[in-house]
């Protein structure tokens, strides 16, 4: 994953249809008639909530999903969608709580919807998903044991695509300057003018300098994998089961930004986003990590690297924030959700410095290690 040629700013040009406008989408290309229909906050493609009725003049209690389209920059890569939906079907037949594809009536996976805007028309790859229940990590107290399921769950599920899976499009995970690979933190600098000379600028110019310096040397010596690469605590849903009231995962969302990587950059991209909503969010790197390790344990390189890449994930998701509103204004709001505490996070993490935060991480996962050494 080459971080020396910089690509083109992105537009990604998000999806504006209207409620009308997806139903009958629905209706053309999966035959569903659309009885309840509401959209769902994204990023940068546009999804919505809906249900279908189970036939012709029923409404009631008809099957969920979640219609995804797909913005304008990644619908010109069908290719890359079309692996990452593949992986998705795979890993829902080996258990994992995934959203799978319902095919349309021609038995496609996805289809692409070309609209006129202005004097140019624009094509959009769109997706009917399963919809999968629960509530997001975001909206709810999450606990040290959920946080240590989180980081086993993250582990067994790119072990499982290291392992398993195999398809002749997985070439197209080689994504090289994806911005949201977390080898291109360096990319970060071309979108440095976002952020306006705030107080904030000397803080993740030095972290970009100490990523050029301490990981990118040693980025071989890392294991690798393939990353799902957004662990964040709007895409992991957690329920109740219905005998204990404890929490556990109830489904993974967003498969956009997988990408070729190493195991340490999934536990390290968990443990940013975890530490968001977190009431001690220090202490939430020692209970993913303890999960992560007891399927994949990280090598004393991979641990070494883990402040920065932790770090290096804060910057990025900050830095981009910060772009995207530039972009879409109108769409602040969610953009901007993980820098209502991202900067007091990673401000606190420089100012404490890897040996302090490391000696918190380690201690927490090695109490974990004790306690099942002792079992």
């Amino acid at each position: 994953m080459s971080s020396q040629t910089s690509p083109a700013l992105p537009k990604w040009n998000k999806p504006a249809f209207n409620e009308t406008q997806a139903s009958a989408l629905v209706r053309r290309e999966y035959g569903l008639h659309v009885c309840e229909i509401r959209p769902l906050p994204s990023y940068d493609d546009q999804n919505f909530y809906l249900r279908v009725a189970r036939g012709a003049g029923n409404t009631d209690n008809g099957e969920e999903y979640v219609l995804k389209i797909l913005n304008c920059e990644d619908s010109q890569n069908p290719s890359l969608v079309e692996i990452q939906t593949k992986i998705m079907g795979f890993l829902s037949e080996e258990g994992f709580p995934v959203a799978t594809p319902r095919v349309t009536q021609k038995g496609e996976l996805m289809f692409l919807e070309s609209i006129d805007i202005g004097s140019a028309p624009r094509g959009y790859l769109v997706r009917l998903l399963t919809y999968l229940p629960g509530e997001t990590v975001a909206t709810l107290p999450v606990s040290p044991p959920i946080l240590y399921e989180i980081g086993q769950l993250a582990a067994k599920l790119d072990k499982t695509l290291a392992e398993r899976f195999q398809h002749p499009l997985l070439k197209h995970l080689h994504r090289g300057n994806f911005i949201w690979n977390l080898a291109n933190v360096p990319l970060l600098e071309q979108y440095l003018p976002a952020l306006n000379q705030n107080r904030d600028l000397e803080v993740v110019k030095w972290v970009i300098q100490q990523f050029k310096r301490k990981i990118l040397p040693k980025l071989s010596e890392f294991q690798p994998c393939i990353n799902h690469g957004d662990l964040n605590d709007h895409n992991i849903l957690l329920k109740t089961d219905s005998e204990s009231p404890r929490y556990s995962v109830s489904g993974i969302l967003d498969f956009s930004d997988m990408s070729y990587g190493y195991y340490v950059f999934e536990v390290a991209i968990t443990i940013m986003y975890m530490m968001i909503e977190s009431q001690d969010p220090l202490r939430v790197g020692g209970h993913v990590l303890a999960g992560f390790e007891s399927v994949v344990p990280l090598t004393p390189e991979e641990r070494d690297a883990l402040f920065l890449l932790v770090s290096g994930r804060f910057t990025q998701s900050l830095v981009m924030a910060a772009h995207s509103v530039r972009l879409h204004p109108e769409n602040e709001e969610y953009l901007m959700i993980t820098a209502k505490t991202g900067w007091k996070h990673l401000a606190k993490l420089c100012e404490m410095g890897q040996e302090a935060v490391e000696k918190i991480w380690f201690e927490t996962a090695e109490r974990y290690a004790c306690r099942s050494r002792i079992m």
